[in-house]
């Protein structure tokens, strides 16, 4: 049997994408080139230049904060981490109880409902002070008044309300055909709910669920405010007396490294599950994207 072998206008086709996507690359090239050129000498060329190259772009006082400024991020991760995983937890418990619709439960599902409602509609750096100076002054033995545990408690509170709409969207994605199927099949409301219902929310709201947790660890950022020493607070005691503000700079590169491969893989993972792999199947569609 012959091998096939694609036809001359098949060919001619293949072709003219290539060069279509050569003079792409090549437009986006040049277009990117003189963007930033032009930036480069408006900055340079601006009359403040040397002395704002002086405040924030110093290499000796850049290496001289780098290791405190290390150490407080390292403080950025761990409330981050820890932050992302109670607030998952707490979110996916609010979620169920919020679309539950047995009776008993109905205390519950208000008690979700006022929960999202308050905590979705206050700013997140007011519930750092209203919890950090708030709590303090209850006087409690067993409550730890540390400004990272206080600042990790109120992140918790108002992402678990952000964390748990994202699963509600998940939960009420799934078709009611699949919860009838389950029940069909024998399975219990509560199975049904855990084997068939969440399985697949989980799945829808992955990308959203992972630009939360991408600003959760941006957000984390703001324990400074109660005193914590993380990366911010470490650039703000550099700074002090010198008045010179690359420490900041440090600590925003610091955090833009470790979101930036987040953001990107998260970008990758809508690319797949979103409108480019929906257009994989579709004749032609390397033309369309």
């Amino acid at each position: 049997m012959d091998a096939w072998t694609p036809s001359p206008l098949a060919l001619d086709r293949a072709a003219f994408r290539r060069a279509q996507r050569r003079r792409s690359l090549l437009v986006a090239l040049v277009s990117t080139v003189l963007v930033v050129t032009a930036v480069v000498l408006v900055v340079v060329n601006a009359p403040g230049w040397e002395r704002a190259r002086t405040a924030f772009f110093d290499p000796a006082m850049a290496w001289e904060s780098l290791p405190a400024i290390l150490e407080g991020l390292w403080l950025n991760l761990r409330v981050w981490v820890v932050a992302g995983v109670v607030g998952t937890l707490l979110g996916l418990g609010l979620a169920v109880a919020r679309t539950s619709r047995v009776p008993a439960l109905f205390p519950l599902r208000a008690f979700a409902i006022g929960y999202v409602d308050l905590f979705r509609g206050v700013p997140l750096l007011l519930v750092l002070l209203l919890v950090g100076f708030g709590l303090p002054a209850l006087r409690l033995e067993w409550l730890p008044t540390s400004g990272a545990f206080l600042g990790a408690l109120a992140i918790v509170l108002t992402y678990t309300a952000y964390l748990a709409e994202v699963f509600r969207a998940g939960i009420e994605s799934v078709h009611p055909s699949q919860v009838a199927a389950a029940r069909s099949l024998g399975l219990t409301r509560a199975q049904t709910t855990r084997r068939v219902v969440l399985p697949q929310a989980v799945r829808n709201v992955t990308a959203p669920l992972a630009n939360n947790l991408v600003s959760l660890q941006k957000d984390s950022g703001l324990i400074s405010v109660l005193g914590a020493v993380d990366a911010i607070r470490a650039a703000q005691i550099a700074t002090t007396g010198s008045y010179n503000f690359t420490p900041y700079v440090v600590a925003g590169i610091l955090f833009f490294l470790v979101s930036f491969p987040l953001t990107r893989a998260v970008d990758a993972y809508q690319a797949r599950r979103g409108w480019g792999r929906s257009l994989a199947t579709v004749s032609g569609a390397g033309d369309i994207r």
